[in-house]
C-alpha cells in the first residue's frame, strides 16, 4: 500500500495529488473516504488507459567469426590466433586453417554480437602488433 504524503493548512488536509479532505474541529484528518485502491484520481482506475503487453525477448542474434584468406598472413599464425583466441587444439586449428586456405573464409566460432566483436578486435590487434594483415570480421548468423 502506498504511503501518501500529506500537507496540513487551516481546519483542511490536502493531499499532495491535490484532493483535499475536510478535518474540521472534533474530525480526525486522515486520507480520502473508501478503500485505496478505488480512491478517485488512482491511474489504475481511469478509464481509457491503454496497457501494452511487452513483447517476448527474442534468443539474441548470434555471429560468426571469420577469418579471410591473404597471401601474406603465415598458416601457423593462423593457427596460433586460433589456439589462442578461440582455445581450438592443434588438430582443430589446423583443419580450419586448412578450410580458410582453400575456401578463401573459414568461421572460427559463433557467439553473441558482444562477443563476437571483441574477438575480433583482439585477434586483429594481435596480428598487427606481429606485423599480419590478416582480417577478421563478425557476421550475423
Amino acid at each position: 500500500m502506498p504511503i501518501e504524503l500529506f500537507k496540513i493548512a487551516s481546519n483542511s488536509v490536502q493531499l499532495l495529488r491535490g484532493q483535499t479532505v475536510a478535518a474540521g474541529p472534533g474530525k480526525p484528518a486522515g486520507p480520502p473516504a473508501g478503500p485505496p485502491d478505488q480512491r478517485p484520481g488512482r491511474p489504475e482506475h481511469e478509464e481509457g488507459v491503454d496497457v501494452e503487453d511487452k513483447p517476448k525477448s527474442a534468443v539474441p542474434r548470434r555471429y560468426q567469426v571469420i577469418f579471410h584468406n591473404d597471401d601474406y598472413t603465415t598458416m601457423e599464425f593462423v593457427i596460433l590466433a586460433l589456439m589462442k583466441f578461440f582455445h581450438k587444439n592443434e588438430t582443430e586449428s589446423l583443419h580450419l586453417m586448412l578450410t580458410i586456405h582453400r575456401k578463401g573464409a573459414g568461421v572460427a566460432g559463433i557467439y553473441p554480437r558482444d562477443i563476437a566483436e571483441t574477438k575480433v578486435e583482439q585477434v586483429t590487434s594481435f596480428a598487427r602488433e606481429q606485423g599480419m594483415p590478416l582480417l577478421v570480421t563478425a557476421e550475423p548468423e
